[in-house]
């Protein structure tokens, strides 16, 4: 159940000014009540009420559904002295809220019971006070049958969207864990031996260094290209753990657009030929940051892909069906833009923004990069 603090939601089907009218409206139907002990039992009826309301939200064991039992006995009375009826609202509302499939159904079932039966007990007593309003009471009786399926649904959807949301951090999680075992029995596997093996030949060396000088330097020789083969191996590991092949960031990149419900489609050939690993890492980059921007602000529903290549670029476009970018938020930091254009400064690209009928980004990299010049 919710806290009571939780009885005026952020997205109420009631504004606060609603619950507030539906709050006071019933001091009207008791004060019109001929009998000073009529207003006093309605007054006492209204407040016991509200309290037991807020004992309910603030229930966390099977005592809410007694609560419950008594606001539904204090509306029946309410109808049937005085003809108000809207506390009915007030207690679908709070229906609404329990998350237990059972508690939900019979209590749902319970209090539309009631309701109508109050009702139309309290037309076959007194017409004349419920006929005025039968308008009002239609409406009211709608809404306690709708009201509830409507929060329960609302809140069993946040539910799932909740374990959705902690599913993918998880996985997120046992993905880098994962990454840091691979990264560990690389290093341990490309260092160990290595390691065990300088180690040996460093103590060989240091025993045959005073009976043998040739032998010595031919194993301290061995050392040395050991340690330059581990590191090497070493680099080469660094380099495949910062490097991104775009074929394998474009499978991340559509598995986004699909938990963000966004159609995709690729055309082209991701397998460009003549491409520095730099490059490629900085394409792959440039993509996902403009999924990123696309999922984030562009309310697309279709994201396309096209991979060409020609004699002297690489051309990557990006493009949605969204609300496009207007030309001056395209220049402003905090978009995702400059960053993008800033990895492509690094390898000589460029970023052309097209924003007519959504958003198209166009990113172009010379094949052949020209190189700084620098004093040697």
């Amino acid at each position: 159940m919710q806290h009571w603090f939780s009885l005026f939601p952020k997205s109420p089907w009631l504004s606060i000014y609603g619950w507030t009218i539906f709050g006071l409206l019933p001091f009207f139907f008791i004060f019109r009540s001929s009998s000073s002990i009529g207003i006093v039992v309605g007054i006492i009826l209204l407040l016991l009420f509200f309290l037991c309301y807020r004992f309910s939200y603030r229930s966390k064991t099977g005592l809410v559904y007694m609560w419950i039992s008594i606001e539904m006995v204090i509306n029946i009375i309410m109808t049937l002295l005085f003809g108000y009826v809207y506390l009915s609202l007030f207690i679908a509302f709070f229906i609404g809220n329990i998350r237990h499939p059972v508690g939900f159904f019979i209590m749902y079932g319970i209090h539309i019971a009631l309701t109508i039966g109050a009702i139309a007990v309290g037309f076959f007593i007194d017409i004349e006070l419920f006929l005025p309003q039968f308008h009002f009471i239609l409406i009211s009786v709608i809404g306690v049958v709708l009201l509830p399926f409507n929060l329960y649904n609302r809140n069993k959807r946040e539910k799932l969207e909740g374990q959705l949301e902690h599913a993918r951090e998880r996985i997120a999680e046992l993905i880098i864990l994962e990454e840091r075992e691979r990264i560990a029995r690389d290093l341990h596997d490309i260092l160990g031996q290595k390691l065990s093996l300088i180690g040996l030949k460093s103590d060989l060396a240091g025993r045959l260094i005073h009976k043998n000088i040739g032998a010595a330097e031919k194993e301290l020789l061995d050392i040395r290209q050991t340690a330059s083969t581990a590191l090497k191996e070493v680099r080469d590991l660094v380099d495949d753990i910062r490097m991104t092949k775009l074929a394998d960031e474009l499978v991340r990149v559509q598995q986004v657009l699909k938990a963000a419900e966004m159609n995709y489609t690729v055309t082209g050939d991701l397998e460009f030929t003549e491409i520095p690993p730099l490059v490629e890492n900085v394409l792959s980059m440039c993509v996902k940051e403009a999924v990123t921007n696309i999922v984030k602000h562009s309310y697309a529903t279709t994201c396309h892909f096209t991979f060409e290549q020609t004699p002297e670029l690489l051309i990557v476009k990006v493009r949605d069906d969204g609300i496009g970018i207007p030309a001056e938020g395209r220049n402003l930091p905090g978009n995702g833009l400059q960053g993008i254009r800033e990895r492509l400064e690094f390898v000589n690209g460029q970023l052309v923004i097209n924003g007519e009928k959504g958003t198209e980004l166009v990113i172009q990299v010379p094949i052949i990069l020209k190189q700084s010049k620098g004093v040697d």
